[in-house]
């Protein structure tokens, strides 16, 4: 981690993608279903507020580090890193997620209404975005290219 821009993005990005998965799957009653909630310390997993409120949260801090990174690429980085292959993958399947994940707070309101296509439709399309920055992530890991940037020269 020592050759990337600012290693501690790194940690707390993977932190954050790690326990939004979690919290995400907790959102469909897997865990209930499956009684991995019934593992004891694990019951909060099958309470749907809290881990919503949790999701919403988490959301909220990676659009922050998402946000910090970007005026940093902006400012100063993109001098002297570029983005890798991957890591243009994986930044298109990010803004993806951040896109369907508002529309996704957007229908939770009670002041927005979508019809019940646009709600399944942008349900699965957020969960397909989920589903391939894992991907993503997987590959760039078993290729040993798992940087979103390399230094440039």
């Amino acid at each position: 981690m020592a050759n990337r821009p600012a290693p501690w993005i790194s940690r707390l990005y993977l932190g954050t993608v790690a326990a939004l998965a979690l919290t995400g799957m907790a959102q469909m009653p897997i865990f209930k279903r499956y009684y991995i909630a019934d593992i004891p310390g694990l019951g909060w997993l099958a309470d749907y507020y809290l881990t919503n409120k949790l999701h919403y949260g988490l959301a909220a801090l990676l659009l922050a580090l998402c946000g910090f990174a970007l005026a940093r690429w902006l400012l100063d980085w993109r001098r002297r890193w570029r983005l890798t292959a991957l890591g243009r993958t994986r930044v298109l399947f990010l803004a993806g997620l951040a896109c369907t994940g508002g529309l996704r707070v957007l229908k939770n309101r009670p002041d927005w209404s979508f019809d019940p296509f646009t709600v399944m439709l942008v349900d699965w399309t957020h969960l397909g975005f989920a589903v391939l920055l894992g991907l993503a992530a997987l590959a760039a890991v078993v290729a040993g290219r798992s940087a979103f940037a390399r230094p440039r020269g």
